[in-house]
């Protein structure tokens, strides 16, 4: 029985270490309400501060990046129109430039064909001029053979030549009337 005595019961509370554990308890709780609570509520405070920041700067950087975005595009367009003119100028350039050498040309074919219309009627003078003399050569042989005169004399020559001529060039003149 002295076992049984000795033994203790296990569910019965010791009011002293109940006591002591609640003083502990509060010392403790006090202890980190004081100390590691303000530090944990700070850091929560500065992280929640953080956040709010980024999201301040976020929202910020964002406003940022669309005055950037309407630039870029207002610049864009800038461009595009700066293009536009650019182009309808060259386009009208060229076709000033198309224009003048157009007209350049036209000017360079009259002046080439007036200068060989001015070609063509001075060789079909000479022509007619050389053939005139040789005609006439011709002739004054001719008439020297079938007149049995000599006509050596170059101005009696000359005469019988336009005579004759003078002739032919009336005659066919009647003949073109006639038909």
């Amino acid at each position: 029985m002295l076992g049984l005595a000795a033994e203790e019961n296990v569910l019965r509370i010791h009011i002293d270490e109940l006591v002591f554990g609640l003083i502990a308890f509060a010392v403790i709780f006090a202890l980190v309400y004081r100390y590691a609570v303000p530090r944990v509520m700070k850091m929560l405070d500065e992280r929640a501060d953080s956040i709010e920041g980024g999201i301040e700067r976020a929202k910020k950087a964002e406003a940022q990046a669309e005055e950037l975005r309407q630039q870029f595009r207002e610049k864009l367009e800038e461009a595009h129109r700066s293009y536009a003119a650019e182009l309808q100028k060259a386009s009208e350039q060229s076709a000033a430039i198309i224009a003048e050498a157009r007209e350049e040309a036209q000017a360079e074919a009259r002046r080439i064909i007036e200068a060989a219309h001015a070609q063509i009627e001075a060789d079909r003078q000479q022509a007619m001029e050389q053939l005139r003399t040789e005609i006439g050569t011709l002739s004054a042989d001719l008439a020297a053979r079938i007149v049995g005169e000599t006509l050596a004399d170059s101005d009696a020559q000359s005469r019988v030549i336009d005579r004759f001529l003078a002739e032919l060039e009336s005659g066919n003149s009647q003949q073109a009337e006639v038909r």
